[in-house]
């Protein structure tokens, strides 16, 4: 144990994690030069293709006489929450800072994760080749972030692979060695995931005691036994071991069938020990949902196979099944923003090749009711009668941005147009400015980031986490299409916006349905009152073309019996919504 060394990499996005984990396999040996490529521990193809790391991924590295077990992290703020259980598994954090662009939001957020974990931080500034880097300037902000002094902080190129060694070596000086919690096997799940071969794959951190191959162990959430079919450790491909010993970091395959069994932050012990379960992870709350249901509806069984084999690899997705009459049978998905979502409906599409219909992310509500009950809110139709409800609240997220001074009023402005109220504003050096504000999540779902990054022409970044709930005037909103409600389109507005949201609807709507044989009224509903409506014109047919002259009264009577026609079919008619118009009015 003694020579063993668990840490990971923690950044802000595009600063070189996955580079420098490149260099590190490269220079220990750990992968062949030959089989070497970029991004090598993102084994998504989507990581590959956008150029960011969405799963964390383990790696065992073996150099000058230490075991190095490296976790390299997402820097998204979206995936925080893999950041959070890597830290977990390790001592020490490498925070890895780009020296062209500083410290940014994510780089702080992370730092406060493993000072929180009370972890070792080994401050290393990358990139130091390029012509736009300022080591001096930022050098300086990571000295006020972290009071170190200037000669702790490791300079390094981690594409050239220039003082990735002197990384290496602080690794091994300054992290410290694992300590055994317990004689007995104590092990946390750090991550899942499913092989089409293995099965359940589970991923540990031993914290006490040996486990075996062969050896009979319990799941302590659900009290599940189970044996280990196989085990070993990360090279950073699968290397089966006979044993995994305490400190180590490896993976475990049982003869789980149960996808729900193997549940990221439980502990494993020997089946008759006394041991007490390690803390875990606290559970996350997803902020955002929305409906995934199947183009074609025999796909359903298929979705929610899909669905469960990506929840072993993503612990903070929520899923429970749905039912619209407009869509049919699907599932009601919670995630922790809108790339969480993204990236899911994409991998679902790619890896299982499903035809999705996904439908407007909303935010979660919580609801007080006068029966002094409170219930959690997350689709338009499950809102009760307004009569039962004292008041509701919406979660607010507390963001901050950080970001040059010369775009700070805009920014603020920006903000404060999107309901933000300010909480505070701190320099990190002369020029640099950190932005905190109150906002509610509705108002940064979409758009919100793209915007800030175009205001600051690209320069300032954005990290969010939930701060509160507060209350706020919700109604909810019908769409009548004929007169008939469209339970697809109902949908949850800012009393002071439903004029403005309805007539949008009703707008996008008359733009793609089609017409019929008569008149179609199109309404947008709050609580019985139209707030907006249009009318689609019905198609005429000319019921006078056979006419050739002849009394005038002859083609009025026509035209009144073709104007009667229209009344009672416009009374009894019914309208089908062809899929394109959900999808269009969703899209909006």
């Amino acid at each position: 144990m003694a020579n063993i060394r668990n840490f990971c990499i923690i950044a802000h996005i595009d600063h070189g994690k996955s580079t420098l984990a490149d260099r590190m396999l490269e220079i220990t040996g750990t992968v062949d030069k030959r089989k070497m490529k970029n991004q090598l521990l993102d084994q998504m193809e989507l990581e590959r293709e956008r150029g960011i790391t969405i799963k964390l991924q383990p790696a065992r590295m073996e150099w000058d006489g230490f075991i190095l077990n490296l976790i390299d992290t997402p820097g998204h703020v979206d995936f925080t929450y893999e950041v959070s259980r890597s830290l977990a598994a390790v001592e020490s954090a490498v925070l890895l800072v780009d020296a062209t662009q500083g410290v940014e939001a994510q780089t702080l957020a992370n730092l406060y994760l493993a000072v929180e974990q009370n972890l070792e931080i080994i401050p290393v500034m990358n990139k130091i080749d390029l012509p736009a880097a300022n080591v001096e300037k930022v050098s300086q902000e990571i000295i006020n972030l972290l009071g170190c002094n200037k000669e702790d902080i490791l300079l390094i190129s981690a594409k050239t692979g220039q003082g990735v060694t002197e990384v290496l070596k602080a690794i091994c000086q300054k992290t410290p060695a694992p300590i055994e919690e317990n004689k007995e096997l104590q092990a946390l799940i750090f991550d899942s995931n499913y092989d089409e071969y293995k099965g359940v794959v589970i991923y540990i951190r031993v914290f006490g005691g040996q486990i075996n191959k062969g050896d009979r162990i319990k799941f302590c959430a659900t009290g599940e036994i189970s044996e280990v079919l196989d085990l070993g450790y990360f090279k950073p491909h699968w290397v089966s071991a006979k044993e995994l010993n305490s400190g180590e970091i490896g993976y475990l395959v049982t003869g789980l069938k149960d996808l729900e069994k193997a549940q990221v932050g439980d502990t494993i012990i020997s089946p008759k020990s006394q041991v007490k379960p390690l803390p875990g992870y606290k559970k996350v709350k997803p902020m955002v949902y929305a409906g995934i249901f199947p183009q074609e509806g025999n796909d359903y069984h298929k979705l929610r196979e899909a669905i469960l084999k990506l929840k072993l690899s993503d612990a903070s997705l929520e899923f429970e099944p749905t039912n619209s009459s407009a869509l049919g049978f699907g599932f009601r998905c919670g995630f922790l923003g809108l790339l969480h979502l993204e990236i899911f409906q994409e991998r679902l599409k790619r890896e299982f090749d499903l035809s999705l219909v996904v439908t407007t992310p909303t935010v979660a509500y919580k609801l007080h009711l006068r029966n002094k009950s409170e219930m959690i809110l997350t689709t338009p139709t499950e809102m009760p009668d307004p009569s039962h409800i004292d008041y509701i609240e919406e979660p607010y997220m507390s963001i901050e941005v950080l970001t040059p001074q010369e775009y700070l009023g805009s920014l603020m402005s920006y903000i404060t147009e999107k309901n933000g109220s300010h909480k505070d504003t701190k320099y990190l050096n002369e020029n640099r400015v950190i932005l905190s504000y109150a906002i509610p999540l509705s108002s940064i779902l979409v758009d919100f980031y793209d915007n800030i990054k175009s205001i600051s022409s690209g320069y300032a970044s954005l990290n969010y986490e939930f701060f509160d709930y507060r209350r706020c005037e919700l109604v909810r909103m019908d769409i009548l299409v004929a007169e008939h409600p469209v339970e697809a389109l109902t949908s949850l507005v800012y009393k002071n916006r439903a004029h403005h949201v309805g007539k949008s609807i009703i707008k996008k709507l008359k733009d793609v349905l089609p017409r019929a044989q008569f008149a179609i009224k199109l309404q947008a509903a709050v609580g019985g009152k139209i707030v907006a409506a249009e009318k689609i014109s019905a198609m005429r047919k000319d019921v006078t073309a056979k006419l050739y002259g002849g009394d005038v009264t002859r083609k009025r009577k026509l035209l009144e019996k073709q104007k009667k026609g229209k009344k009672r079919m416009a009374q009894q008619g019914k309208i089908d919504i062809p899929q394109e118009a959900y999808l269009a009015v969703l899209k909006r």
